[in-house]
């Protein structure tokens, strides 16, 4: 029985390392797509999109099987239910990202996206998913505390790509339609960020069985 529930164990870090691989290519072609005002790799990241959400119910499944089957308790259970809820972030990150590609694909703002740090607020929360991941399969509490600690980097960003757009508006009010396109770009981004520290929360949880007030709310301490 241990042994099967191992096998199971391994085929849940696999699809999750998957899904988050899928996370970071969406963001990727999104940004990507932004930039060049390429619809081709806009195009990419509204399929990765559904392809995660193909993913979330593909592990969903695999999770109930497991607590079906096998019955867990304390550690092992609080593993699969941290595995649950953080699937459903990682597919709301694919959401953003066929936002942001589906605002490129009705405007090309490439050049003026060039012209703020959305490459370099993207890279931060690309490395937060990819990171949060790698934090729940190794069970690294350390590595999760730092993902959430650079949360605060993407915010910064976002903060800079704010005022630099209001002081263009400001300056050139014809620029409005590209500013506020931006700013919600970046704010997808921006939660993409929030996501991430989300999965890196279930994973400090899934360790230590202390999460803010999800444990309580679970029933499962």
């Amino acid at each position: 029985m241990r042994k099967r529930y191992s096998q199971q164990l391994e085929i849940l870090h696999s699809e999750m390392v998957e899904m988050g691989e899928l996370c970071e290519a969406a963001i990727k072609y999104a940004v990507q797509g932004l930039l060049s005002g390429n619809i081709e790799l806009s195009d990419k990241a509204q399929q990765l999109s559904r392809e995660l959400d193909d993913k979330e119910r593909n592990i969903e499944t695999l999770c109930l099987k497991m607590i079906l089957q096998q019955q867990p308790v304390a550690g092992d259970l609080r593993q699969i239910s941290a595995a649950l809820k953080m699937i459903t972030d990682m597919e709301r990150i694919g959401d953003q990202a066929e936002d942001i590609g589906e605002i490129t694909k009705l405007n090309d703002i490439s050049k003026w996206a060039k012209t703020i740090p959305v490459d370099e607020m993207s890279k931060v929360v690309m490395k937060m998913v990819t990171q949060s991941v790698d934090a729940y399969v190794n069970k690294d509490v350390d590595l999760a505390k730092k993902v959430i600690a650079n949360d605060d980097m993407a915010d910064n960003y976002f903060d800079e790509i704010k005022e630099c757009l209001i002081e263009r508006i400001g300056s050139d009010r014809e620029s409005g339609e590209y500013a506020i396109d931006l700013l919600m770009i970046s704010k997808y981004l921006e939660r993409i960020g929030d996501h991430a520290t989300n999965i890196a929360e279930w994973v400090e949880y899934s360790v230590t069985g202390i999460h803010k007030g999800a444990a309580d709310q679970l029933g499962l301490i």
